[in-house]
């Protein structure tokens, strides 16, 4: 999975009679969406499994975070009944302690607060708790809102905290929170956009209010400050090689897109595209294959046998579960290794899938140097990916650093012919990722598989390896990781093959 911030818009916090500071976020990114939040949620997609992941991350980092505040009391965490919470809100400030969760509500709006942390006789610190390692717009507006409620319920607020994950944090030992968070001071940037949060809210209101859905047309906006849940929805008119798969090229295509122009192949010719924009709009004019073969013939004269070609899995943990391990970093628990001799021999495979919740990474560089030989390329989709994972490791363990920098060089990356565009199906759609290029070149899919991307295979190992389920579910997403894993390294293999035969053409 890759490290992100919680979608904010997600979160469960609704209700009929006020807007919540999720529902604010919402408002401020699509009106569309906040419509469709309070009068139409039959539209959002089931919360996946990815984003729950981040929801539960997300609680985790936040328990922690109120460790940092002793003696502290939670309030009642109950959608189902705001009422009580408002209530024991009322009766907890009283108490002048710091309080987890509060609730408070002033001109239509609602917010529970994350920590509410008492300073002197009378003022309050309000600290808002992120999961992710950077401050972003987004979380000083989400701020905002909370202080703007916080004043309107009369409370004195003399400091607006940010709390977030230190990137540069590496665990030694018990997690220390001290060390973990930043904690930026954010008072002057909240106050000032929280002047402008009543008249947002009175807004936002009215649009809730309507009887019909705001008429927003699609834009930047679908994809931030969070990739919208109405995405699918809203783009559902557009037609098979539309202007917004264009490589690179979002904005322009929104450009066209409001210009009347919906397919690549209507774009016109005194459109300033991109070299390869060009080449894509092409393919798609030919109905075939852009191929440069001499390029791809001095790309594949790097490849040196035996080729070893490979593919790692990794998951992430906001919280550092391991020794040497920082918020977010790349923990390696699979990897898949084709070695072949020569172009036509029969490929030899062998596999490394972590057995259990230990650091799996001094097995996964162990194994990996004993398999991977001292002469011969090692061919990786985005190999950079694969060297950075390694580097991180070895830092860590430093016994295996003088091994990985005399293996760096022998990388070559399969990426690289398929950026360029040296080749290009119609059928990648602007995309040169493996899923695209391995069913467009080779025909192989991914879809017959129980798991077919590297965010489901992190979940799913991640669920079977820390969590509690049993020996036999464990056995099936087992079997399930090391078929997916071995997709991609026999794609790579067929990869090379389908190439050389477009050379010899």
């Amino acid at each position: 999975m890759n490290q992100s911030t919680e979608p904010e818009w997600c979160d469960s916090g609704i209700s009929d009679r006020w807007i919540s500071k999720s529902g604010f976020l919402a408002g401020l990114q699509c009106p569309k969406l906040l419509w469709c939040r309070y009068n139409a949620q039959r539209l959002f997609p089931p919360v996946d499994p990815l984003t729950q992941s981040m929801f539960d991350q997300g609680h985790e980092v936040g328990l922690l975070a109120r460790t940092l505040y002793p003696g502290g009391r939670s309030v009642v965490d109950s959608q189902s009944d705001l009422d009580r919470a408002l209530r024991e809100t009322r009766q907890a400030v009283l108490e002048r302690r710091p309080l987890f969760e509060p609730a408070f509500t002033h001109v239509g709006g609602l917010a529970r607060i994350d920590i509410l942390n008492p300073i002197g006789r009378d003022d309050w610190e309000l600290v808002e708790v992120k999961s992710g390692v950077e401050m972003r717009d987004v979380n000083l507006q989400d701020v905002a809102f909370q202080a703007f409620l916080l004043a309107g319920s009369g409370l004195s607020i003399r400091r607006c905290t940010l709390m977030h994950l230190d990137r540069d944090y590496v665990r030694c030992g018990d997690l220390d929170p001290r060390r973990l968070f930043v904690r930026r001071d954010v008072t002057q940037q909240a106050m000032e956009l929280s002047r402008s949060i009543e008249a947002g809210l009175e807004e936002m209101m009215k649009t809730v209010g309507q009887r019909t859905c705001p008429e927003t047309a699609i834009g930047a906006h679908c994809d931030a400050p969070f990739q919208c849940p109405l995405r699918d929805h809203c783009w559902a008119f557009l037609p098979e090689h539309s202007v917004l798969d264009l490589y690179r090229g979002k904005k322009r295509g929104f450009d066209l897109l409001n210009r009347g122009f919906t397919r690549i192949s209507d774009i016109p010719e005194s459109e300033p595209l991109t070299a390869i924009q060009r080449v894509q709009k092409q393919s798609i004019l030919d109905g075939r294959p852009y191929i440069e073969r001499e390029p791809i013939r001095r790309f594949l004269k790097q490849i040196r046998f035996p080729a070893y070609f490979l593919d790692f899995e990794t998951f992430q943990m906001a919280l550092p579960p391991y020794e040497g391990t920082r918020p977010w970093q790349q923990i390696p628990f699979q990897f898949s290794l084709h070695v072949l001799p020569a172009l036509e021999a029969e490929p030899e495979h062998h596999t490394f899938l972590a057995e259990d919740a230990q650091d799996p990474r001094p097995q996964f560089l162990g194994r990996l140097r004993g398999l991977l030989g001292n002469a011969g390329s090692i061919v990786a989709y985005n190999a950079q990916f694969e060297k950075r994972v390694l580097r991180e490791c070895c830092d860590h363990l430093p016994d295996y650093a003088d091994w990985l920098r005399g293996i760096e060089k022998r990388f070559v990356d399969l990426l690289i012919p398929f950026k360029a565009f040296r080749y290009y199906h119609p059928e990648q759609r602007g995309s040169a990722s493996m899923k695209a290029v391995l069913p467009a070149l080779v025909g192989d899919s991914y879809d017959g598989l129980d798991i077919q991307e590297g965010g489901t295979a992190s979940l799913e190992f991640c669920r079977v390896t820390f969590g509690n389920v049993s020996e036999t579910e464990k056995a099936r997403v087992r079997r399930n990781l090391e078929v997916y894993c071995s997709q991609d390294t026999r794609g790579m293999v067929k990869i090379i093959r389908a190439l050389r035969d477009l050379c010899a053409q």
